[in-house]
């Protein structure tokens, strides 16, 4: 069986060295555990027995056997390229037998976005406006905050429920914190500043009250820090309300803020800083929607467009 230290030596590296975090060290971790079985089923006992051949099998294994998906097979085998070039940086093995096998190609997924009318229904069925008799004392003040700051910043769900109240730079601006712990700056609409504001002012003193004391920005009812399943249960619960099941996942208000800033004229490098992304690359897959979105609109516009 593969040595745990060896394992346990490469997530190390990964956490202070290279500061990935904690979520993606974990899926590492997984990822090697699973590994390892193979590895065991397999009959090999230590990793200078493991060839190219072996793991090539295990990619292999993983679509075929366990039917995963390419993009789960490559994250996987990309947890152990990484294992196996690590041990050869440290000496542990005379030579890197994964370097070879590469990932499956995964179908280009174009990332779904909703309409901004059904952007402003999904806000709508998550709690009542700030500014209504109903937002007085209403707990779904806080969950119509947390949507409209996701839908203000692009900001993924884990990020937000992160939060700190120090990371509210000033009522305009909110500090995120990204993959790997990389920080950026991103402003906060108008809508959503009211929403926040009536959530600070009304909710949270009472929800805080219940708890221990804590920074965190977004609270649960028992006055601690606001689950990422929580959030995505309250996203979940607005797109049954607003009947956009199906449609909305706890990504879709990433993906619409990005496409409807491309489709509102921004520079795809400006949305990319917004998102975080640390490639231009990974943006651009944005434009492509809204190319999409433009020839669906001269198709169904231009007169000589139809048949």
């Amino acid at each position: 069986m593969v040595s745990q230290k060896y394992i346990d030596g490469y997530l190390r590296q990964l956490s202070i060295e290279r500061g990935m975090a904690k979520n993606t060290i974990a899926a590492y971790r997984r990822d090697l555990a699973n590994y390892s079985k193979f590895l065991e089923s397999v009959h090999i006992e230590s990793l200078d027995q493991v060839t190219e051949l072996t793991v090539a099998d295990y990619a292999q294994s993983l679509s075929q056997k366990q039917g995963l998906a390419s993009s789960s097979v490559a994250r996987m085998l990309a947890a152990v390229r990484g294992l196996h070039k690590y041990l050869l940086q440290e000496n542990l093995l005379a030579n890197d037998v994964a370097s070879s096998v590469k990932p499956p190609k995964a179908p280009r997924n174009l990332p779904k976005a909703i309409s901004l009318s059904e952007i402003e229904a999904l806000l709508a069925a998550a709690g009542p406006d700030p500014d209504s008799e109903d937002a007085i004392s209403s707990i779904r003040l806080r969950d119509r905050a947390l949507l409209e700051l996701l839908y203000a910043t692009g900001g993924r769900v884990s990020e937000i429920v992160n939060l700190d109240l120090d990371d509210l730079v000033d009522p305009t601006l909110v500090r995120l914190f990204g993959k790997g712990s990389k920080e950026r700056i991103v402003p906060v609409g108008r809508f959503a500043q009211k929403a926040l504001a009536a959530y600070l002012v009304r909710i949270r003193p009472g929800l805080v009250a219940l708890g221990k004391g804590t920074p965190a920005l977004f609270l649960n009812q028992r006055g601690s820090r606001l689950s990422r399943q929580s959030a995505w249960q309250i996203i979940a619960d607005a797109a049954e309300n607003a009947n956009l099941s199906g449609l909305v996942s706890p990504h879709t208000l990433r993906h619409s803020f990005a496409t409807h800033l491309l489709e509102g004229g921004a520079d795809v490098r400006v949305v990319q800083e917004l998102l975080g992304h640390s490639s231009v690359a990974t943006t651009q897959i944005y434009t492509l929607v809204t190319v999409d979105r433009l020839r669906e609109i001269y198709a169904t516009s231009h007169p000589r467009a139809k048949k």
